[in-house]
């Protein structure tokens, strides 16, 4: 019999690291100025209005930035850097070329967690937190974003200052390994870096593995154009590097060393155990297709099923793995279509774009509507008045299917009570007219397992009558 093989545990928080509380009092202590620009134009523009946005860049308009200056006691300087921090965290979303506030706003006073992943949002996006050095191909920018994580773990495990040089030292060793890899450059042994040993081997997947589903994603970008000479000087990027983790918290530097700030450190532990998730899905499913892992978390709780969408998100591109879910929503298994939508929650904002593509699809879009509804802050349990009646009843048609394939009787017969029809023989002329696919089996199921003489033969009427095109 094949067993599988044990869980090795993920990484343990680094010690010392101080408490959630803490670490999110430090967050806030970090983006206020972001929050406070946020919560202004969220006050002073209002909802629908396109003042952040006229130059189709999410970037503040001169005369808007001059505005909050002027409200906030500010200089314009301050104001457009505060504004770019809250669209990397979260805090401001841009929707179609209109700035509106996002869910972490909203939570940011009572929700610790919704504040550091917005933290941790704009740690993944460090790169574009400042403007790269000007004269460096683009190339050997994006080996260096690659390469940071390595010296990210590095600096976490030395847990103090580290000396430049020695960093400098671990990134060219890390590129020269990057450049091998393509058989760009013919392989020469690097000068001796430090020994390194643990997640450090590890660290080198960082980019490669997604952050949490509702964050920004990290912002390495594969080379484009001609490959970086092989003596490029890394120098200057690094300095570049560790200037941009400093501006966003992660790290302090100067005097020729850097140290990683509790939260830095904290944050290179999230991304280590991300991996070991990713390398290892709690139920097994994270090398299968889309519709192969949804059935295996048909069967789990709904906490378990949630790690395991983590995992296999963790495990594969984003933009892929939304495509794929929402392609098994398109088959004829409505148990799968809830599934899927389920795992494009934890998917979060990336899959904002692809979830509005699939409105127009009347078998998705119910489904769409309340995704979308809860993206925007909805309560769950006040997320179906975004649907119309038929709608609803399309939905409710949907679900039945999915319990009467995968459920068991006494389910079926406790979905009566989610229609939003006051009456069972309301509800029987509203499922007869909305014209799902799956009517006659949902009725004759129904009819089958309610305890109701009466109701079932009211019930087999209506599936006979839809049959028949009565």
């Amino acid at each position: 019999m094949n067993q599988r093989p044990a869980r090795r545990p993920a990484p343990r928080p680094p010690e010392g690291t101080p408490a959630p509380a803490e670490l999110a009092r430090m967050a806030r202590s970090g983006l206020s100025g972001a929050v406070r620009v946020a919560l202004w134009a969220d006050a002073s523009l209002g909802p629908g209005r396109d003042g952040a946005t006229d130059d189709g860049k999410a970037t503040l308009s001169p005369q808007t930035a001059e505005r909050a200056a002027e409200d906030l006691g500010l200089t314009v300087a301050q104001v457009s850097a505060d504004w770019d921090t809250a669209r990397l965290a979260g805090l401001v979303e841009v929707h179609g070329g209109i700035a509106r506030p996002g869910w972490r706003l909203h939570a940011w006073d009572r929700d610790d967690s919704a504040v550091l992943r917005g933290w941790v949002a704009l740690f993944d996006a460090w790169s574009l937190a400042c403007p790269e050095p000007a004269g460096h191909e683009a190339a050997a920018v994006s080996e260096v974003v690659s390469a940071m994580p390595q010296v990210l773990s590095f600096l976490q495990l030395s847990a103090g200052p580290v000396p430049v040089e020695q960093l400098l030292d671990l990134l060219q060793q890390r590129v020269t390994e990057l450049r091998t890899a393509r058989c760009e450059v013919a392989y020469e042994p690097a000068p001796a870096a430090p020994a390194v040993v643990g997640p450090v081997a590890t660290a080198a997947a960082l980019t490669s593995a997604a952050a949490p589903a509702d964050d920004v994603a990290p912002a390495s970008v594969s080379p484009v154009g001609p490959a970086p000479t092989e003596d490029a000087p890394l120098a200057p990027l690094l300095d570049w590097s560790l200037n941009a983790l400093a501006s966003v918290g992660a790290l302090t530097y100067g005097e020729g060393q850097a140290t990683l700030t509790p939260l830095g450190s904290w944050a290179v532990w999230v991304k280590l155990e991300q991996i070991c998730v990713a390398a290892q899905s709690p139920a097994g499913n994270i090398e299968h297709a889309a519709e192969d892992m949804l059935r295996g978390c048909a069967q789990l709780r709904p906490n378990a099923a949630r790690a395991e969408y983590r995992a296999w998100l963790a495990a594969r591109p984003v933009g892929s793995a939304v495509t794929e879910l929402i392609e098994a929503a398109r088959g004829e298994d409505a148990l799968l279509r809830g599934l899927a939508f389920e795992a494009l929650r934890v998917v979060g904002a990336p899959a904002e774009p692809d979830v509005h593509a699939v409105l127009d699809e009347p078998t998705l879009r119910p489904y769409a509507l309340l995704w979308l509804a809860e993206h925007e802050g909805v309560d769950p349990e006040d997320a179906h008045q975004a649907l119309t009646r038929e709608e609803a009843t399309w939905l409710w048609v949907d679900t039945a299917a999915a319990v009467a394939d995968h459920g068991e009787a006494p389910l079926l017969v406790r979905h009566l009570e989610s229609a939003v029809q006051p009456t069972v023989p309301q509800l029987l002329d509203e499922v007869r007219a909305v014209g799902h696919p799956r009517t006659v089996q949902v009725l004759v199921a129904l009819a089958a397992a309610h305890p109701d003489p009466a109701l079932a033969k009211a019930v087999r009427r209506a599936a006979f009558q839809v049959h028949t095109g009565g």
